[in-house]
């Protein structure tokens, strides 16, 4: 079959390289001419945040990172950065630290480095989302995209192995909504195989050892390839989904979205076969389906949403939340009955 699509790849520097944040963190203030530096970090990151920066003349920290990213912290963060006259925003940490950043930017075009500390990816996507009354708010924008990405894999040295685990999988499900999203092409579908086998090599070897900075190398280098696949890609089913339940029930980001995962790709799957193939080749299995549930076993995956505060009293109202946001591309249609039946499963 003929190939016939339009892909875009957005600009960004990537550096990358074990214990050299510090150093490629003050290579890019100066590359910019950065003078008024607001470095964006939550408490427990303040730490890293100053050892990352401590080449380069800080403004100031802020530190009101919520998941979600709530409206009310995106106001407070960008008359900071007004206040002291900001030109450069530099963030550290997971992608709620990330998203907090990109809110400064979507209003004032205010360029970003991004120091990424967990596998999250949104460091290589022009999407930003907000929450506001419990319903988040995603679009696109390329103000928010960061001018450069610092990848350090000594930095997440420190991240808890449940934590590594869980988003080392919303990492995976970039890759797997790439397959199917609205613009997804072979481009995004190559990039996200290779960040499915980049991901399966890496995490693995996290949980067998969490100083092992190879494998730490592997899951960020698979987290960045998942990221550019998916900011091309767009938002498929289980972005979707997840960015409801994320919203409207204050679910955290990265087990969300490993708990819903292997329901998406079982109801997908079976409708997307060369989608399939690409990804079980990636895993190394027979099917997408039997490897991911096998790397799922092997890590200990996060199983159920109830065990995140997701009560099945509200599966009607979620069912009504995420009917109206199902991709009109996804590769089969979405009932009110397949979403009780998949996703949205409480007890697994």
């Amino acid at each position: 079959m003929a190939m016939d699509f339009h892909h875009v790849t957005l600009g960004q520097r990537v550096l990358f390289g074990s214990g050299r944040s510090a150093e490629n963190v003050a290579g890019e203030v100066s590359r910019l001419g950065a003078t008024r530096v607001m470095v964006v970090a939550s408490p427990a990151e303040k730490a890293v945040a100053q050892q990352v920066c401590r080449d380069i003349d800080v403004a100031v920290f802020h530190d009101g990172v919520a998941p979600h990213v709530p409206i009310e912290r995106a106001e407070a963060a960008r008359a900071v950065a007004t206040r002291h006259g900001i030109d450069l925003l530099v963030s550290v940490g997971g992608g709620s630290t990330t998203g907090l950043a990109k809110a400064v930017a979507l209003t004032s075009g205010i360029p970003i480095v991004a120091v990424p500390t967990t596998y999250a990816g949104s460091e290589a996507t022009d999407v930003w989302g907000l929450t506001e009354a419990s319903r988040k708010t995603t679009g696109v924008d390329a103000a928010v995209l960061p001018v450069s990405i610092v990848y350090d894999a000594q930095l997440t040295l420190s991240l808890p192995t449940e934590v590594s685990v869980a988003s080392g999988l919303n990492a995976i499900a970039h890759c797997v909504d790439s397959m199917w999203a609205p613009r997804a092409d072979p481009i995004n579908r190559a990039l996200g195989a290779e960040g499915i086998r980049a991901l399966t090599e890496g995490l693995p070897a996290i949980q067998a050892d969490p100083s092992n900075l190879d494998g730490r190398e592997q899951a960020l280098y698979g987290a960045y390839l998942s990221a550019v696949a998916f900011a091309s890609a767009g938002s498929g089913l289980h972005h979707k989904i997840c960015h409801v339940l994320g919203g409207a029930y204050d679910l955290p980001h990265a087990q969300t979205h490993a708990t819903v995962l292997p329901y998406v790709l079982a109801f997908n799957a079976p409708a997307a076969l060369d989608a399939e193939r690409r990804m079980a080749a990636a895993f190394g299995a027979d099917t997408a389906v039997a490897g991911l549930n096998a790397l799922r076993a092997e890590l200990n995956a996060p199983r159920a949403l109830k065990d995140y505060g997701f009560d099945e009293v509200d599966i009607d109202e979620a069912v009504e939340l995420i009917l109206p946001v199902v991709p009109p591309s996804n590769p089969r249609p979405v009932s009110a009955d397949d979403l009780w039946g998949y996703p949205l499963m409480v007890d697994t």
